[in-house]
C-alpha cells in the first residue's frame, strides 16, 4: 500500500477531486435531508455525468455523495420525526424527542460526531481490513440471512414502548405488509386487490413517510398549536459537550461502528438493519434504559455511528468479490465497469492505485463531513425555526413529491395517504411505528431466506441440518435467544426489585 502514496496524494491535491468532493458531499447531505430522495436515486442520476471524467475523480465524486446522503437522513429524522433515508429510521426514536425538547442543535452535533466517526471507523476497516471482512460475507447463505432477519425482528422486544403485545402485533403487521405483491419464490400475486401498481409491492420509503411523517402532521393540525416553534439556537459550547460526552462513551461508537461494518458487508443488509441492530444493542448496554426514545443522545450515536459505517461495509464485497453490498454500492460497480474497471479479486492488482486513491479519499470524505456538518448545523436550525402553519404545508409538499419521485407513480402517493391514516389511528391506540416498520422490512429477507433453505436443505435431504448446524446460523440464534431473554430478564429483576422495595416499606411501617 505504501508504494502508492505518491499516486494517492498526487490525485488528492488535484483541486478539481478536492472540489468534487466537497460539493458531492453537501448534494449529498440536501439529498438525504430530503424525504422520498434516496442515495440510490442521486448516484443513478449522477452517473451518466461521470462518463467523461477519469474514473477515479467518478469514484471521488461518487463516494462524497454516498457519504453525504447517509448522513443527510438525520437531518429530516431529527426535525421533522420523519427519516430522510431508511437508514435514519432509528435516529427518529431518541432524535426527534431531542429537538422537541428543546435540544435540536444538541441532537444535530450529536449525530454530525457520531456519523463521523462512525464513518472514520468504516473507511478504516475498508482500507485495512477488506480482505479479512470480505470473507465473511461468503459465510452467509440463506439460512444465515434467514437468522439475520429473525435476529432482528426479535428486537421488537426492545423497540416497543409501553406494551409488549402491542409491540408484537405491530412486527405482525409490519409482516403482512411485507407480503403485498408478488412473492419472491414461487411468484404468486398476494394481497393485490386486482391493482397493477400493488403488484410491486409497498414501497419502503412511501410506508416510512406514512408512518413517521403523516401521524405527526395531523398531531399538530388536532392540537391547533399551528403557531408552535421549535426554540433553536446554536449554543456556545454544545460541539465540545456532546465531543465530551461521546468520548467517555468509546464503547457505545466502536460497538456501533462495528455493528455498522458487519451488518454492511452483508449483501442486501443495508443501513436501516445496522441502524436498529445498533440501537437494540445500545438500550441493552445502557445504564439508563428509560431515557431512551425520550431524547437519549445514546440512541442518537448509535443509529448514526452504525449506518455511517454501513457505507464503508457495503464497499468491502463490492471491491474485493464484484458483489455489492447495498444498492448505492450497485450504482459505483457500474461506475467501474463503464470505465472498463471490473470489481473482484484482482482489483487490488490491476488497479491498486485508483483503489488506494479511492479509500484514502474516502477517509477524507469522513473526516470533511464532521466540518461541514457542524457549518450547516446554523442553516439547518434555521430552517426549523419557522411557525408549524408554514411549516406543515412544506412537510405535506415534500412528503407527496417524495413518495410520487420514487416510482413515478400516483398510486404510492394515495397508499402514503391511506396508510398514514391507518398509522395516525394506530398510534392514538398506542401502537408504536418502529416495531411495524421493522417487520416490513425484515419479513421479505426472512421468507427469502427461509424458502431457499427449505428448498436447498429439500434437495440435501436434511432441512433440520442445514437450518441449525452451520457455524454462522448457530451464532446468530445465540444472539436471538440472548436478545429475547435479556429484556424479559431486566424487567423480571425490576419487577421483583420493586416488589422487595414495597415490601420493606410494608414491615417499615
Amino acid at each position: 500500500m505504501t508504494d502508492y502514496i505518491p499516486v494517492v496524494i498526487e490525485v488528492l491535491s488535484n483541486p478539481l477531486n478536492l472540489l468534487l468532493l466537497v460539493a458531492s458531499l453537501i448534494a449529498g447531505i440536501i439529498v438525504g435531508a430530503l424525504p422520498g430522495l434516496t442515495v440510490t436515486m442521486a448516484l443513478a442520476l449522477l452517473l451518466p455525468f461521470t462518463f467523461s471524467l477519469p474514473a477515479d475523480t467518478s469514484l471521488i465524486a461518487m463516494g462524497g455523495l454516498y457519504i453525504g446522503g447517509m448522513f443527510g437522513g438525520c437531518i429530516s429524522a431529527i426535525l421533522i420525526n420523519t427519516p430522510g433515508t431508511p437508514s435514519a429510521i432509528a435516529t427518529t426514536f431518541d432524535g426527534y424527542p431531542m429537538a422537541r425538547s428543546g435540544k435540536p442543535h444538541h441532537a444535530i452535533v450529536t449525530a454530525v460526531l457520531a456519523s463521523g466517526i462512525g464513518g472514520i471507523i468504516g473507511a478504516l476497516a475498508l482500507l485495512f481490513l477488506t480482505p479479512l471482512l470480505s470473507s465473511l460475507s461468503l459465510a452467509f447463505g440463506p439460512p444465515e440471512y434467514f437468522w439475520v432477519a429473525m435476529l432482528g425482528l426479535s428486537m421488537i422486544a426492545t423497540l416497543s414502548s409501553g406494551s409488549m403485545l402491542k409491540g408484537l402485533i405491530g412486527g405482525c403487521l409490519g409482516l403482512l405488509l411485507g407480503t403485498i405483491g408478488i412473492a419472491p419464490i414461487g411468484g404468486e400475486s398476494r394481497f393485490t386487490f386486482g391493482l397493477a401498481p400493488l403488484v410491486a409491492g409497498l414501497e419502503l420509503t412511501v410506508v416510512l413517510i406514512a408512518f413517521f411523517c403523516i401521524p405527526e402532521v395531523l398531531r399538530i393540525v388536532e392540537n391547533r398549536i399551528t403557531g408552535e416553534r421549535i426554540a433553536y439556537r446554536k449554543e456556545k459550547g454544545v460541539v465540545a459537550q456532546m465531543w465530551n460526552r461521546l468520548i467517555r462513551r468509546p464503547f457505545l461508537l466502536l460497538r456501533s461502528s462495528v455493528i455498522g461494518v458487519i451488518v454492511g458487508i452483508i449483501p442486501g443488509a443495508g443501513g436501516n438493519v445496522a441502524s436498529i441492530i445498533s440501537y437494540d444493542a445500545a438500550v441493552k448496554f445502557s445504564k439508563d434504559k428509560k431515557a431512551f426514545g425520550k431524547g437519549s443522545y445514546e440512541g442518537v450515536a448509535a443509529s448514526e455511528s452504525a449506518n455511517n459505517a454501513e457505507v464503508g461495509g457495503s464497499l468491502v464485497p463490492l471491491l474485493s468479490l464484484g458483489i455489492p453490498g447495498a444498492p448505492p454500492a450497485a450504482i459505483m460497480m457500474g461506475a467501474l465497469m463503464i470505465h472498463g474497471i471490473t470489481p473482484g479479486p484482482g482489483l487490488f492488482t490491476s488497479q491498486a492505485g485508483l483503489v488506494y486513491t479511492f479509500l484514502w479519499a474516502f477517509l477524507l470524505a469522513n473526516v470533511l463531513l464532521i466540518v461541514l456538518g457542524l457549518y450547516l448545523s446554523g442553516p439547518i436550525g434555521r430552517i426549523i425555526n419557522i411557525r408549524m402553519d408554514v411549516l406543515i404545508p412544506v412537510i405535506i409538499f415534500l412528503s407527496t413529491i417524495g413518495a410520487f419521485a420514487i416510482r413515478n407513480n400516483f398510486t404510492d402517493v394515495v397508499m402514503m395517504v391511506i396508510i398514514g391514516l391507518a398509522a395516525y389511528l394506530l398510534s392514538r391506540l398506542g401502537f408504536h411505528p418502529a416495531p411495524i416498520v421493522l417487520g416490513l422490512i425484515l419479513g421479505p429477507i426472512a421468507e427469502v431466506g427461509l424458502t431457499q433453505s427449505i428448498l436447498i436443505g429439500q434437495a440435501k435431504d436434511h432441512v433440520f441440518a442445514f437450518f441449525f448446524t452451520r457455524p454462522v446460523s448457530v451464532v446468530l440464534m445465540v444472539l436471538c435467544a440472548l436478545s429475547i431473554a435479556v429484556p424479559l430478564a431486566d424487567k423480571w429483576l425490576r419487577s421483583r426489585r420493586g416488589s422487595g422495595q414495597r415490601q420493606g416499606k410494608e414491615e417499615a411501617e
